[in-house]
């Protein structure tokens, strides 16, 4: 059984939103969000501490509306880390990733195309950050990546969630400021012995 990461708050801070891009027409995602601040429990955070090189693995965060009335507008979580940035002047990109997700096949269109395995339907038009829709009063909702280690070395992960992409709803947990927390960890140089199996779609560790 894999080690899970250790867990731990990190100090309150506004949740910093980059827009990548904007769509044309129709209605924004954030164009009817209510103002206020709603509460928001992270029940669990789980990644795998001990990870290796070209290894799979699952990173998930389950959070639950601790409202006894209310409806949070629209669930969100942003992570930070899958990316890291190198301090060298002379790259002209310095950014590398640490860990990419995974695609899984889908027929668009009638046409093969390829859609990560990140929290389906949470899509949003800001860096870093997926949005599942409204959580009723007491329900919870889980975040999924499946995601593969391609740099060696220590990580952070760090997680913030929000109810909201407009910054008018904000959520709210112990103490009054907005959950979050670091997931940390190291990955191995060594990259697993692994295969694919004979069906061409299952990953079997060892040789034959």
């Amino acid at each position: 059984m894999q080690a899970k990461s250790r867990r731990s708050h990190l100090a309150p801070a506004c949740l910093c939103l980059l827009v990548l891009s904007s769509c044309g027409g129709g209605e924004r995602q954030d164009e009817s969000e209510p103002e206020g601040e709603f509460k928001v429990r992270v029940v669990r955070a789980e990644f795998p501490a001990a990870q290796a090189l070209a290894q799979r693995a699952d990173l998930k965060i389950t959070v639950r509306n601790a409202e006894a009335t209310r409806s949070v507008p629209n669930i969100a979580v942003t992570v930070k880390g899958f990316d890291t940035r190198l301090e060298n002047p002379g790259l002209a990109d310095p950014g590398r990733p640490v860990f990419v997700i995974n695609g899984e096949p889908k027929e668009i269109g009638g046409y093969p195309e390829s859609k990560e395995k990140a929290p389906a339907g949470g899509e949003t038009a800001y860096n870093g950050t997926w949005a599942l829709g409204r959580l009723e009063p007491g329900r919870q909702k889980t975040f999924r990546w499946t995601v593969t280690a391609v740099r060696a070395g220590p990580y952070r992960l760090s997680y913030e969630v929000a109810a909201g992409l407009d910054g008018k709803a904000k959520a709210v947990g112990t103490g009054g400021r907005a959950p979050k927390g670091l997931l940390t960890g190291t990955i191995d140089g060594e990259a697993p012995d692994t295969r694919v199996g004979e069906d061409g779609r299952s990953i079997v560790e060892g040789v034959r």
